[in-house]
């Protein structure tokens, strides 16, 4: 009996590895959806309680391990099948459990599905992997736009209120913006180019962000004047987690460890690189001085750009499109923001305006110019390619513009509408004696046992139950030098 029998006899006898499985590529998938859940838990919840000020370092980092877990549930019980199921309207799929075994164990499958995966003797839109795989795998980009999200709202949103948010905005917002580009909606049989999330994620969530931190109101007028970081080394782990995990987020858009997986990792890399260095060379030039933060901000930038265009662009493409990203959203966010008065009253704790919205609707416009065509034969179904390579890619360049003004239309008016109904039985905001205080009086808990410079903790002057509390020095916007500019992640 010669080795391909002996495989053949051991898969027969072997449920669990039916012959439509790749074990690589189902292998690949389970890592890639680690990762990605990796950049939300720990990643952001460890960013989010190190990058606001010390007295939000609880809350913070609640509402980001909230978000995680409730979005998994509300997943699993009905979205998943509203962003990847059968169609119940051009936009919306129909929701219903992805719990049952019979579901689950089945070769994953995407109605209408954008990928194309080929072998030597025939070509499949199918993963090679179980619908288990692709549930969770997909679950963990769901709850990093929600936590996403959270950052324009950090230090002073009513937790109660981000309890009722998360899964309503999951329901009737995300759901939509995914089966509109992912799951086989409008948006995809158009031919709009979203390869991991652009729009679905960092648009959608950079939009939602800037509109519910307009219902929800501003923090204080201390901590919007000064806001430090508690711990910036801590950001920095962070921060190294949300990039290292950006490898799984774009490198498992493929569903497959295959050739266009490779590009989209080192395009990934490369792109987040360049934007950095960007970012902190204009902080040198304009204040003389480099930023942690700022670099940050520039990594965050690059990472979110080529996101919708990773596996479709050549890496000199990801260059161009690094330096872009690293110097139009430091624009907006330290030249433009200041000098627009309705920018300046929306409160974004985080600015993720600037670096998600920003930078999201750069990178699918980018996307739509950049696109090298013998690329997006491997993975898209029908002849695609960028305006600067001629054919039909000026049109592609305006389904990206269209796109990305459905998706804005979309979220400021589902936002709006699930804020304004949750504002009927629960407040927005947290009172005023809340605000002063902070993590203690919202949860009873604290992040750290010294207070101020070495200070140790005295019960009659800190904490809730006291009324001679004096922690609140801190102006809200963190000001970096003479930039006074809002920290943005």
């Amino acid at each position: 009996m010669d080795t391909n029998q002996i495989a053949y006899t051991a898969n027969e006898r072997a449920p669990a590895v039916p012959q439509w499985l790749n074990k690589g590529d189902n292998a690949w998938q389970m890592t890639a959806s680690t990762l990605v859940g990796i950049q939300s838990m720990p990643g952001l919840v460890i960013l989010y309680a190190s990058i606001v000020k010390k007295k939000w370092a609880v809350n913070s980092a609640f509402m980001a391990l909230y978000a995680f877990a409730a979005v998994l549930i509300c997943w699993v019980l009905v979205c998943y099948r509203m962003a990847f199921g059968d169609e119940l309207l051009p936009f919306w799929g129909k929701g219903a459990p992805a719990l049952g075994q019979k579901y689950l164990v089945i070769r994953a499958r995407v109605p209408e599905s954008r990928h194309r995966v080929t072998t030597d003797s025939y070509e499949t839109t199918e993963p090679f992997f179980p619908m288990a795989s692709l549930v969770y795998f997909q679950f963990t980009f769901a709850a990093i736009t929600l936590i996403l999200l959270a950052g324009s709202v950090l230090g002073r949103m009513n937790i109660k209120a981000w309890m009722a948010f998360v899964p309503l905005w999951l329901i009737f917002s995300y759901t939509v913006g995914a089966f509109s580009l992912w799951g086989g909606g409008f948006l995809y049989h158009w031919g709009v180019i979203d390869y991991s999330g652009g729009y679905v994620i960092h648009l959608s969530s950079g939009i939602a962000g800037l509109t519910a931190a307009y219902w929800v109101g501003p923090r204080l007028k201390s901590d919007r004047e000064r806001f430090p970081p508690n711990n910036v080394l801590l950001m920095l782990a962070g921060a190294g987690l949300l990039w290292m995990g950006w490898s799984g987020f774009n490198g498992g858009a493929p569903y497959a460890a295959n050739i266009d997986s490779s590009i989209a990792v080192l395009n990934t890399n490369v792109c987040a690189a360049t934007s950095l260095l960007v970012w902190t060379s204009l902080d040198v030039v304009f204040f003389g001085k480099p930023s942690v933060i700022g670099a940050v901000q520039g990594m965050m930038t690059g990472l979110v750009c080529i996101t919708p265009g990773a596996g479709l662009v050549q890496p000199w493409a990801a260059i161009v499109m690094g330096m872009l990203s690293g110097s139009i959203p430091w624009v907006s966010m330290m030249i433009l923001h200041k000098k627009c008065s309705w920018l300046q009253q929306v409160d974004d704790t985080l600015g993720v305006f600037h670096t998600h919205a920003v930078a999201g609707l750069l990178g699918g416009l980018l996307t739509g110019l950049l696109a090298e065509p013998d690329l997006c034969r491997l993975i898209l179904p029908r002849e695609t390619r960028g305006a600067v390579y001629g054919g039909n890619g000026g049109v592609q360049f305006v389904k990206q513009i269209v796109a990305a003004l459905f998706v804005i239309a979309w979220n400021v008016a589902s936002t709006t509408i699930i804020l304004l109904v949750i504002r009927l039985f629960i407040p927005l905001r947290m009172p005023d004696n809340q605000l002063e205080i902070g993590d203690d009086a919202v949860h009873g808990e604290e992040a750290y046992a010294l207070w101020g410079d070495g200070e140790k903790y005295d019960p009659t002057k800190h904490g809730w139950h006291t009324s001679s509390y004096s922690e609140v020095t801190a102006p809200s916007r963190f000001v970096d030098g003479a930039r006074g500019v809002t920290i943005s992640l």
